[in-house]
């Protein structure tokens, strides 16, 4: 999970870990890329604005690498030209806006990961 906020690092850090999720945190994207690499990851939330490498770029390396099976969900406000079409053409499987509701991005995390094991 990457946000450079992190007050929603934190919270949802917190809601995912509740959800029996195992959660590893970081500040930008380019630490995301990393521990996604050096480790096994089922998903990726990403924050699209953050500094170094964006979400969007995190999203197209770990989609490009063959080695990856990371689904990539995105979440980020309406920025023009890198709205939901932006984050799915990046390869994200999901997105979510900002402000968004803990207790709904911990459904769509379990949704996703669900229908990836099957």
């Amino acid at each position: 999970m990457a946000d450079d906020d992190t007050d929603i690092r934190d919270l949802v850090t917190l809601k995912l870990t509740q959800s029996g999720h195992q959660v590893t945190a970081v500040d930008d994207g380019t630490a995301a890329l990393r521990a996604a690499r050096e480790n096994t990851v089922d998903l990726a939330p990403l924050d699209i604005r953050m500094p170094g490498m964006s979400g969007l770029d995190v999203c197209r390396e770990l989609r490009a690498a063959p080695e990856s099976d990371a689904c990539c969900h995105l979440d980020h406000r309406q920025v023009p030209g890198r709205g939901h079409r932006g984050g799915f053409a990046a390869g994200a499987n999901d997105y979510i806006i900002k402000p968004f509701s803990p207790r709904e991005l911990a459904s769509r995390v379990t949704a996703l990961l669900d229908r990836a094991d099957k």
